[in-house]
């Protein structure tokens, strides 16, 4: 679950080509960003980049695992893949490997905002009741003194 100083000097140098790279530690591995885009972690001394289904088929065809959680964890395979020995070695492979990780990480970060953001299109078509009609529909209680409830003091008990 650790991550050896120079293993994480030399997968950032192999990753200089790719522009402003930086690294956060994160429960015992290292986390990999582009800017703000969490596209990739080091556990253990292995590399995964984030996948999805426009990049996975280069890992599965390598027959490369997805990155597992520790056991004391139960969750399931998350969409990271380990990166293949021979793209790491190669640093114009590794950049051209971890720009398509980026690209799925931006992807998935402008899917949530769209998640997140309400749609206005649903305001649109939704048929719009008239509010005088919700107001009237709903009976108007009137004010009554002996409707209300008094607090009622009990008896201190001595002590």
């Amino acid at each position: 679950m650790s991550v050896q100083p120079q293993y994480l000097a030399y997968v950032l140098e192999q990753l200089a080509g790719l522009g402003r790279v930086s690294q956060r530690r994160m429960f015992g591995g290292v986390g990999l960003y582009s800017g703000e885009l969490f596209f990739g972690l080091i556990d253990d001394d292995t590399l995964f980049f984030k996948t999805d289904a426009s990049n996975k088929g280069d890992y599965e065809s390598r027959r490369m695992p997805r990155f597992m959680p520790p056991a004391n964890r139960p969750i399931s395979p998350m969409g990271y893949h380990q990166v293949p020995a021979e793209i790491i070695e190669d640093p114009e492979l590794l950049v051209a490997w971890a720009r398509k990780s980026v690209g799925v990480s931006l992807a998935s970060h402008a899917a949530k905002e769209r998640k997140m953001t309400p749609k206005k299109t649903a305001k649109k078509t939704a048929k719009k009741t008239p509010k005088k009609a919700a107001k009237k529909s709903a009976p108007k209680r009137k004010y009554s003194p002996n409707l209300r409830t008094k607090r009622v003091q009990r008896p201190r008990s001595p002590r």
